[in-house]
């Protein structure tokens, strides 16, 4: 077949016979990015104003007229006003009878009104069809071409067809269109732009909590406690010394607060003989919010590590290696080397550094760029074998730090332990708990609630006597 001079045409460079007109009613920034970036992508805009006149902001190429007569050049109108605007629609009913309205609208607020703005809309136009659309996506990532933005755009309309070529324009355009359903979950999406880190609210209050706790009570040890025995002000600790104790105890705790959600659930499945009931409400928050709980202690951990490269530079390290070498050149005595110490140093060391390379690999895992490139299995591997690797290397890399001093009772300041033993409660409870479930006979059962089989059911009962129904 011979080709038309179009066919190799962008879509930009067709003829204005042939491009499709969309109207869009509102002059705004929104409107106004909207009605340019689809030129830009070879549709005909026509503007419908309350004062059509045309604008120096407004894009080239673009057509202003009054409401009425903007509708009456295009089945597809995108409706680019806020609610309170709405009113003006109701005059123009037989007009937009069998047109396609796009809502783009968003509110101040989230459920400010008692049904979303899309179904207000369709309320007050029965003849159109209503679908909800673009509310999620900017006016600034329009201009920007929505390389530095989101680029989903959740869809949901009653009508399949008119929801179906808005998608299609929604792909023109550059964007990702994701079917939400029927126009009952235009609330949700309105919702949307208006939520601040959903996902992050619990993980954030937990390591702000963390932190707070840890630091106060390293504070009472190391700082108050020295200034009422022995009048010794070591304030400067809290600077450096308080921080690089905080950060990794926050890092090993909200790591493990990664997997314990995990062991929760495996007790209940066993507790319960079955995996068709479901988990507490907690445990499912807990549990959505994995991801960020681990990428927070990623950070802590990154943190707990610039700390320690500063130590060598902080002037209290100075005058205490200084010291050393003058008292040890005045007195002519040396410190006796020790293979123990050697290892100890060597294994924390070690133990650190390879804990925090499986960290770093866990966190780019996690990124959907990285992730969307690996099976689920390669990804549960990641996530959960080696997950469970780092916590182990990060536990012994704790515990090694206390050697010694690890249960000493001279290490006790107002009967209070040191921190890090405290930090070592959540993670070693966690690969206890761990150790057991992955034992034979409880990874057996474990694996056979999970592939449907329930403890307490009849068809369970029957296969345990040899027997099947016919």
């Amino acid at each position: 077949m011979e080709k038309t001079s179009t066919d190799t045409l962008p879509l930009t460079m067709i003829s204005s016979e042939e491009q499709e007109t969309v109207c869009i009613f509102g002059t705004g920034d929104f409107g106004r990015s909207l009605g340019l970036k689809m030129i830009q992508c070879g549709y005909s805009i026509v503007f419908g104003s309350r004062n059509p006149r045309m604008s120096s902001l407004l894009p080239s190429g673009a057509e202003v007229l009054g409401y009425g007569e903007a509708a009456q050049k295009s089945d597809i109108i995108i409706m680019a006003i806020h609610r309170e605007h709405y009113e003006l629609l109701p005059a123009l009913t037989e007009v937009l009878r069998g047109k396609i309205l796009i809502d783009v609208s968003n509110n101040l607020k989230m459920h400010q009104y008692p049904e979303s703005n899309a179904e207000y809309l369709a309320q007050l136009v029965p003849g159109a069809h209503v679908v909800k659309a673009f509310n999620t996506i900017s006016a600034w990532a329009l201009q920007s071409g929505a390389l530095d933005a989101s680029r989903q755009v959740f869809v949901c309309g009653n009508d399949s067809k008119a929801k179906q070529r808005v998608m299609d324009i929604v792909r023109t355009l550059g964007l990702t269109p994701l079917d939400q359903g029927s126009l009952t979950a235009a609330s949700e999406i309105e919702n949307y732009p208006l939520q601040l880190f959903p996902m992050w609210k619990l993980p954030f209050y937990l390591s702000a909590f963390l932190c707070g706790f840890f630091f106060v009570y390293c504070v009472i040890r190391d700082v108050i406690y020295p200034y009422v025995y022995e009048k010794k002000d070591s304030t400067f600790r809290m600077a450096v010394s308080i921080p690089n104790r905080v950060f990794p105890i926050a890092a090993l705790m909200l790591l493990s607060l990664v997997y314990l959600p995990g062991v929760i659930a495996a007790v209940l499945q066993l507790y319960r003989g079955t995996k068709y009931r479901r988990f507490p409400g907690w445990l499912d928050r807990w549990m959505l919010c994995r991801k960020q709980l681990g990428l927070l202690a990623l950070g802590f951990a990154f943190l707990h590590v610039i700390y320690t490269l500063l130590i060598p530079i902080r002037y209290y390290v100075r005058w205490r290696l200084e010291n050393r070498t003058i008292s040890q050149a005045i007195s002519k005595k040396e410190n006796p080397f020790s293979t123990t110490s050697a290892w100890l140093s060597d294994s924390y060391l070690s133990l650190g550094i390879l804990g925090f390379f499986f960290f770093v690999l866990l966190g780019i895992t996690s990124l959907p760029s990285v992730s969307n490139t690996v099976n689920w299995r390669e990804f549960r591997f990641v996530q959960s074998k080696l997950g469970y690797l780092t916590l182990i290397l990060c536990t012994a890399h704790t515990l090694i730090y206390g050697g010694k001093k690890f249960l000493n009772p001279s290490t006790l300041r107002w009967y209070l332990p040191s921190a890090y033993v405290l930090a070592l409660i959540i993670p070693c409870t966690v690969l206890v708990a761990k150790f057991i479930l992955i034992l034979p006979c409880v990874d057996k059962t474990l694996t056979r609630i999970r592939q449907g089989w329930e403890r307490n059911s009849k068809s369970s009962k029957s296969a345990l006597n040899g027997k099947t129904d016919i």
